[in-house]
């Protein structure tokens, strides 16, 4: 069955973390953009929800770091943060390893893919399912992919990396909705925590939901790490899904620059055809 939704959203841990500390005006209008990507996944009939985030070396270290890597547990435990710093308590996630597996073999006729059926969500898919699913009911495939420890994989390999998952997505009988959940720019960890190039975002924005894959694919990393910062390296999630979505086109629901979340706030839709 065709894939049912797709958009990125972002994911920083201020957003539920420090949600007292923000300009109400721009912390619920992000909130009302999370909402309507909620009722526009639940409209849709998704009957599992895959993330494809940036973990932060929660489960995934520099001795064993893959490129991407597919979750195909039964359940799954977050946050593996501290609840009241995170802002969310901790809570088992249902997985669908059926599905999983079956997504799995479809993409590794295009991309080798890692697989875990253990998983612990830190707020990079947390922060997400917080807004999205927050009865936690609905069955999640969580991806990550590598945007951490360097080397990290080629702009094109994240976008094909999409492509085939759509594939994958499209062949199951079951109906899919995947979000990309990542930056974009922001430097967090750093003294420059809070920090945001609100005109680079745009551009970037610009490019993904107008999916222009060659401008996508342009960025180099030294020119994303001085621009974005490290936490720029996590527009490979946006890119997933705009590859996930070629020939199509989206729509920003919410963006706004937010520095007590250290981040630019985005919400956004891509069509599906």
């Amino acid at each position: 069955m065709p894939l049912v939704f797709a958009g990125a959203c972002s994911h920083a841990p201020g957003i539920t973390g420090r949600a007292d500390r923000a300009d109400p005006v721009l912390r619920d209008g992000l909130y009302e953009g999370f909402d309507r990507m909620r009722r526009a996944i639940e409209e849709s009939g998704a009957e599992a929800l895959v993330v494809i985030g940036a973990e932060h070396f929660a489960n995934f270290f520099m001795n064993n770091m893959p490129a991407f890597c597919i979750g195909m547990g039964e359940t799954y435990t977050g946050p593996i943060e501290d609840e009241a710093w995170l802002g969310i308590k901790r809570t088992q996630i249902p997985g669908t390893p059926d599905l999983s597996r079956r997504l799995i073999i479809n993409i590794m006729n295009e991309i080798d893919v890692a697989y875990a059926e253990e998983w612990q969500f830190d707020h990079g898919i947390m922060v997400p399912l917080h807004f999205l699913t927050p009865r936690y009911d609905m069955p999640v495939i969580p991806v990550n992919i590598n945007c951490q420890g360097p080397p990290l994989a080629p702009l094109h390999r994240a976008w094909k990396f999409g492509k085939a998952l759509r594939v994958a997505c499209d062949a199951a009988p079951e109906k899919i909705a995947i979000v990309g959940a990542g930056g974009i720019s922001h430097w967090p960890a750093t003294p420059d925590s809070g920090k945001i190039n609100e005109e680079w975002d745009r551009q970037f924005l610009d490019r993904f939901i107008n999916n222009r894959r060659r401008e996508l694919l342009s960025y180099t990393d030294e020119e994303t790490y001085r621009d974005a910062g490290q936490g720029g390296f996590e527009i490979r999630t946006f890119i997933a899904v705009a590859g996930a979505t070629e020939g199509a086109t989206g729509e920003i629901l919410f963006y706004a620059p937010i520095p007590i979340f250290a981040v630019g706030c985005t919400v956004a839709t891509m069509n599906v055809i």
